[in-house]
């Protein structure tokens, strides 16, 4: 059977480079060699596109990898039929692409603008599409899908940049009049928990706003919901499966990047500690919410679950979540029954199909 040549996009111009690298370094070590000839492309923070000649994939977390001096300018072309092209010199190799792989967290990797340039150079791509990648990256968007899907979620505010720079005062009392301290904070397209705080007071919830503000110019706030936080993956195209639920304890005020990259205090329970009829509530929704999106291929959607009364309160969705060793997506997977090897197999698979 003939390979696959893939194409592994990483890092990227985002606040979320750094997990990029760590989710790609994963992804390369479990793909086949006897499936695939491997292509990794690096984008710098700086956005320069590099074709990643090694297979020492220890060099990617840190930023060791783009000193490799086997490297050579790159760029996936928008026309078709170019595929990927290596630049050395005067000379371009120009290098088809039967698929990629965006392991791309957040802004320019996730929210639609690589999946544009994908679909216009006619290859095909693991993860949804153009329109629902926009749309679950704003998590405003998101909200308002949800909600017209009849989906339970928190009560929410959007907030936006210029409102804290003309009227800050009025946005808080506002905000006060709504929800009842604690509030959540989120900038509206960032993920890993980026610029995301918990306020407790007026004038935290003001720190808040400014800390959010600095990556998007729409904030989220969010009424406070007390329970589990648990997490479902989802695979397919038309006839999508939910993994087992998992459950985070972050061990922390909340589950923050620190908790989720940095610190060990967190931890998951996979299968999350809730009973087998939520779990199934848990499960129907995030096939709900991943359809009513329009996504395919994958995504991890997350929920909270009451500690009184058991419901279930949707919290966000990703569509390219974390693929690090320590990462729910495959963790959800392996638990169910398929392996990360196998996992990266059937995204390919799954990419290819949605193509046709």
């Amino acid at each position: 059977m003939k390979k696959l040549n893939v194409c592994v996009l990483f890092g990227g111009v985002s606040p979320e480079h750094d997990v990029s690298l760590r989710s790609a370094e994963s992804v390369l070590r479990n793909m086949d060699p006897e499936k695939y000839d491997i292509y990794p492309v690096g984008i710098t923070k700086e956005g320069k596109w590099i074709l990643y000649r090694s297979t020492d994939y220890s060099k990617l977390p840190g930023g060791a990898w783009e000193q490799d001096s086997n490297n050579r300018p790159a760029m996936i072309s928008p026309v078709r039929g170019e595929g990927l092209l290596g630049f050395d010199g005067d000379t371009i190799a120009r290098q088809s692409i039967d698929v990629v792989f965006p392991v791309l967290h957040g802004e320019n990797g996730e929210d639609g603008a690589m999946q544009g340039l994908l679909q216009l150079a006619g290859i095909p791509y693991v993860g949804p599409h153009i329109s629902a990648s926009a749309v679950a990256m704003d998590k405003t968007l998101t909200k308002l899908v949800a909600d017209k899907a009849g989906v339970t979620q928190a009560a929410w505010q959007l907030v936006r940049r210029e409102d804290l720079e003309l009227r800050l005062e009025q946005m808080l009392d506002l905000l006060e009049s709504r929800f009842p301290y604690p509030m959540f904070v989120k900038p509206s397209g960032t993920g890993s928990s980026v610029g995301v705080s918990k306020a407790a007071s007026r004038e935290a919830l003001a720190a808040a706003l400014q800390s959010a503000a600095v990556y998007d110019n729409k904030v989220l706030v969010e009424e406070f919901i007390r329970g589990r936080e648990v997490e479902v993956a989802v695979m397919g195209n038309g006839n999508p499966m939910a993994s087992v639920c998992g459950e985070i304890d972050s061990g922390a005020d909340f589950y923050d990047y620190d908790a989720k990259y940095v610190t060990d205090t967190s931890t998951a329970y996979i299968p999350a500690r809730i009973d087998a009829d939520v779990e199934e509530r848990v499960r129907e929704a995030a096939v709900k919410v991943y359809q009513a999106i329009g996504c395919q291929g994958l995504s991890r959607v997350d929920f909270f679950v009451t500690y009184e009364d058991n419901r279930v309160v949707f919290n966000e969705i990703n569509t390219l979540p974390g693929f690090t060793s320590i990462s729910m997506y495959p963790k959800l997977f392996e638990a169910s029954g398929i392996p990360y090897g196998q996992l990266i197999d059937e995204l390919l698979r799954l990419a290819v199909e949605a193509a046709r």
